[in-house]
Order: C-alpha cells, then sequence, then structure tokens
C-alpha cells in the first residue's frame, strides 16, 4: 500500500450513494420468489416506460453500432419547442444527478460553499464534498426548505444554493411565488439550482413557471428529469434550462456522450406522450389518497407530499425505520429506508400500482402487529 494515499482527502471522505436495493438482490437475500417481490423504494413511475417510447426504442435499435448524436439535436429541439427556449438554453444529463453534479463543478472552486436544506436530496452533499466545498446545511422547517434561513445563509464564498420542489425525501412543496421571491433576493453571483424532479406530479393550483423566470433571472438553473413521471429511470436522461452564460459552462464540462441514443429516442417520444402523463399523475393521487388513508388509520404520522412517494413515521425509537425496512424486505416488500438523511424513525414509500400498495400496507400491518 502506497505511504501516500491517492487522491484529495475530500474524495476519500466520500460516502458512496447508496441505491434502494433492486428486487434480484432482496430475492437472493431472503430466498424469495422474484415474482412476488413490489419494489416501492425509488421513485420509480410503476406504470414503466411508456408504449410511444418503448416503440421509438425499437426503431432505433439498428442504428446503435453508431455514437449517440453528442449535441442531442432531436431532443434538444423537442425540449426547445416545448419550453419556448433556444437550443444553447438547454444541457442534457445522465439524469439529473448528472445536472446536479455538473452544477457543483461548473460554478463552484475548492473551498467555497454550497447552500443547501436538511432533509434535502443527497446528491447535494455529495456534489458539494465532491468538489472540495464546503456545505452549509441550513435546518428545515417542517421538514422542508425555510427560504428565508437559506438567504441568511449564503455568506461570501457562496456560489450555489440547491432548492428542490418538490423535495426529496421528504415531498415538502413550496408555492411558486415564495420561490421566485426567494430567487429575486438571492445575490446575481449565486447560482440557484432549482431541482423539479417531480414537477409534473403536482396539482393543477401549484404549478408555476419556472422555466419563464430563467429569462428574469440570470443566474437560476432549471433541472429536469424523464426518470420519475416520464417513466425512463434505466435510461438515465435529465436537462438543465437556464440562459447561455449558465449553460454553456455545463455543456464544456459535460461527457460528449452522456446521454445514449435509446435514451434521446425515448426522451423525444415521452415528452410528446401527454396521455401517459396524465394517466401516471391519476395512478398517483389515487395511491396517495389510498396510502395516506391507510396511515391515519393506523394513527401513523406522515409528511404531506406532492412527489409520487410518502415518508411516514413507523416508530418512536431510533431504530424503529431499521427494523420495520427489515421486516418488509421479509415480506417480499421493498421501500426505503431514510436514515442516512437524519430520519431514523420514518421510511420513504414509492406510490405503486393499486395491487403493489395493497401488498405495502398488508405487509406493513403484519409487521407493525396491526393484522
Amino acid at each position: 500500500m502506497s505511504a501516500t494515499p491517492f487522491g484529495p482527502s475530500y474524495v476519500r471522505a466520500l460516502a458512496p450513494y447508496i441505491a434502494g436495493k433492486p428486487i434480484s438482490e432482496v430475492a437472493r437475500e431472503f430466498g424469495l420468489d422474484e415474482a412476488r417481490i413490489v419494489k416501492l423504494a425509488s421513485n420509480e413511475n410503476p406504470l414503466g416506460m411508456p408504449p410511444s417510447a418503448q416503440a421509438a426504442m425499437q426503431q432505433a435499435i439498428a442504428d446503435l453500432g453508431r455514437y449517440p448524436d453528442a449535441n442531442g439535436f432531436d431532443l434538444k429541439s423537442a425540449l426547445s419547442a416545448r419550453y419556448g427556449v433556444g437550443d444553447d438554453w438547454i444541457t442534457l444529463g445522465n439524469g439529473s444527478n448528472d445536472i446536479l453534479e455538473l452544477a457543483a463543478h461548473a460554478f463552484v472552486e475548492r473551498g467555497e460553499s454550497i447552500v443547501f436544506a436538511q432533509y434535502s436530496f443527497a446528491v447535494y452533499a455529495l456534489a458539494t464534498q465532491g468538489v472540495g466545498a464546503r456545505a452549509i446545511v441550513v435546518p428545515a422547517r417542517a421538514y422542508g426548505h425555510d427560504l428565508d434561513a437559506m438567504l441568511a445563509a449564503i455568506e461570501s464564498d457562496t456560489r450555489l444554493v440547491f432548492v428542490a420542489n418538490p423535495n426529496n425525501p421528504t415531498g415538502t412543496f413550496i408555492p411558486g411565488d415564495q420561490i421566485e421571491a426567494f430567487i429575486a433576493r438571492v445575490p446575481k453571483h449565486v447560482v440557484v439550482v432549482l431541482d423539479e424532479a417531480y414537477t409534473e406530479y403536482l396539482a393543477a393550483e401549484q404549478r408555476y413557471d419556472a422555466i419563464g423566470w430563467t429569462r428574469r433571472y440570470p443566474n437560476l438553473l432549471v433541472s429536469r428529469t424523464f426518470s420519475k413521471a416520464y417513466g425512463l429511470a434505466g435510461l438515465r436522461v435529465g436537462f438543465a434550462i437556464g440562459q447561455p452564460e449558465l449553460t454553456d459552462l455545463l455543456n464544456r464540462l459535460r461527457q460528449p456522450f452522456n446521454v445514449n441514443s435509446l435514451a434521446q429516442t425515448a426522451a423525444v417520444a415521452a415528452l410528446g406522450d401527454q396521455a401517459f402523463l396524465a394517466k401516471s399523475a391519476e395512478v398517483n393521487a389515487a395511491g396517495y389518497a389510498k396510502l395516506t388513508a391507510a396511515f391515519d388509520a393506523l394513527g401513523l404520522e406522515y409528511v404531506p407530499s406532492s412527489g409520487n412517494f410518502v415518508l411516514v413515521r413507523v416508530g418512536d425509537d431510533d431504530g424503529a425505520g431499521a427494523r420495520v425496512n427489515l421486516g418488509l424486505l421479509k415480506e417480499g416488500i421493498i421501500v426505503r429506508p431514510v436514515g442516512n438523511y437524519g430520519l431514523p424513525k420514518w421510511l420513504r414509500v414509492t406510490i405503486g400500482l393499486p395491487e403493489e400498495n395493497d401488498a405495502f400496507l398488508a405487509a406493513l400491518r403484519r409487521v407493525l402487529g396491526r393484522a
């Protein structure tokens, strides 16, 4: 072993992101039949991939011997038409995780600071540490963002602020007028990344025009994904929209083939499939009502959610989340423990199909001794 450790200390100190357990792993670990396992851990769309995207991919398979379009012309054109911005306002990412990482590398130097909220997406902390920046973590208010406190936390060396709406893993929502007021007050040299991975699940009365704000605020970058409501999680397609002064820097750092050919083709098809998007929202709303009604009946506290998941408290001691999670795994139900977020008494449950939600609730009652 080398006497001098390889790599910077801030990289060696990183704890890798831990994804939700795959079905195959749970089947092996607990000796279960894969076909009977229900995965509600990773906020995937329970409807799967839209048929329109599957058909588009079938047509694109014949051309896989060639590299993808490095500039993503067709996908950028579709996004440009949908959102009314120029192609140079768009950066494509290998999922929105890629966008978040690119933003940290593009706008922040080692030793400078990044502001984000307690109980917000784990990748914000990883992206911060990965560039050797200093994290300013602002205490949550009611499990969500305290925008006034976040504004006050910005320091002279702050270069980036992450805001998620709705927030993952808590599902909290901030009204659009409050977010815009916050952006207007952030110093102009500080980039605000508005992470809207779950925006397609918002109710009609919650919607606001973040893309329109990018025209007024040169320091605003809006991040979105095709992994959630569009059903393309396995293909990894995300994008950012902002003024060219921002996206030009992201595009300088972006890997030239970071979104593969099938992913680009499927995303174009999914973007135009409004019927699938509406069905996804419908299934999600019905599932949310089912889960929360059951939680109420069981006397379990939960955080009202605007995403496709619910954060539910399953006990009073710090071992509750891990204990109930293990019990559910033995029952063939995969949910997401969130002890790594500082929420050891809670579990995050993705909203599934009706039969998946029923299977989870039946297993939860058995694990809690409420059957």
